[in-house]
């Protein structure tokens, strides 16, 4: 009865999620209660990119505001999103409507448009910080139910958590990295589970989900560097050594350093591959579920209201289909740049896993 249940509550979500999407496009194919030609591209990038200001669902035209904070050529300056949507100006700042800097916040000098030095909280940025508190409260509850119950096994969500948790560690992390596993746990953990909350907060079409942030190149770039620095900076000296005196034949080292060069350019390769990996694979699920739920406006207008009928359950059908796969995806995401990350780092220590193979 419980997976019944269980079931019938993941369906609803997908649901709300694909109802989102369509009440979405609906507000955009009729706007002021006109008929309005679709943008795909725009309505795609509109999605896809990040805001000032957090969508309302099924009430497109007022957002949830968030704070800019933008340093100008008067200095700083701090004031809510609220007040430059819609046209608005404030301090001499307001959203370009047009040309490279459409949709951000620029101001007026001599005469041009120059987009300020702008630290504003924005949808991602603001997406990041919820998903970052979400994580910490999972892992503090799973901390104070130990602390409480000792070895007792946690039920419902905290055992599902345990569960994660020792796959990932148990199953992962441990038997790849060995004896240095507690040392770089804390890491890999918390980014297993920070980009898993990312991605399933993605995913959402209500506050404070739909934040696009794991198909943002800059968050998936950062979450990279991360795993690049640890990898780098923990390297030890037998690493090093095959970088820039690899174990092959002289020819291939000197005098044209063939084989130290494409180690060096290897170590820039791995965090790019997790960058793109992440990036592409999400952004491309957000992508075929907007272009799926288009279908039925895109039709609506080329063939009449009838063909656009007929289209959208199809569309909504494919587009629940797409939700579900994504939410899987989500997953498998998350633990691919953990096991790759796992797998570069212990790269950098080959002297000890080597011992290690001997013992």
């Amino acid at each position: 009865m419980n997976k019944l249940i269980s079931a019938i509550i993941a369906l609803a979500i997908v649901g709300l999620m694909a109802l989102g999407y369509t009440s979405t496009m609906h507000h955009r194919a009729h706007s002021n209660g006109e008929e309005a030609a679709i943008d795909p591209k725009e309505v795609i990038f509109d999605h896809l990119g990040d805001a000032y200001g957090w969508e309302v669902p099924f009430d497109h035209s007022s957002r949830i505001p968030l704070p800019i904070i933008v340093k100008g050529a008067n200095g700083w300056h701090v004031f809510s999103s609220a007040r430059v949507t819609n046209g608005g100006t404030c301090e001499g700042f307001y959203m370009a409507k047009e040309g490279d800097y459409k949709g951000r916040v620029v101001e007026m000098v001599n005469g041009a448009e120059v987009r300020p030095l702008d630290f504003s909280i924005t949808k991602n940025v603001a997406g990041i910080f919820i998903s970052a508190v979400i994580v910490l409260c999972m892992m503090l509850s799973l901390k104070r139910w130990y602390k409480n119950q000792g070895f007792k096994a946690p039920r419902g969500f905290k055992g599902m958590l345990e569960v994660t948790v020792n796959y990932v560690y148990n199953d992962t992390i441990r038997p790849i990295l060995g004896k240095d596993a507690p040392r770089y746990a804390p890491y890999l953990l918390t980014a297993f589970f920070l980009i898993l909350t990312m991605n399933l907060m993605g995913l959402m079409v209500v506050f404070p989900g739909g934040a696009n942030i794991t198909g943002n190149l800059a968050v998936t770039m950062v979450m990279a560097l991360c795993t690049f620095a640890i990898t780098t900076f923990t390297g030890n000296r037998e690493y090093w050594k095959e970088i820039f005196w690899p174990d092959v034949p002289l020819a291939l080292k000197f005098p044209i350093p063939m084989m130290p060069l494409i180690e060096i350019l290897g170590m820039f390769t791995k965090p790019i591959a997790l960058m793109i990996r992440l990036f592409a694979n999400m952004l491309g699920g957000h992508m075929v579920v907007i272009v799926l739920v288009l279908l039925i406006f895109i039709f609506s207008t080329m063939f009449g209201l009838a063909m656009g009928a007929v289209t959208s359950l199809f569309s909504v059908l494919f587009a629940l289909f797409m939700l579900a796969l994504d939410t899987l995806v989500s997953f498998i995401q998350a633990y691919v740049f953990t096991i790759l990350s796992t797998i570069f780092i212990s790269m950098a220590h080959p002297v000890h896993h080597h011992a290690e193979a001997k013992e």
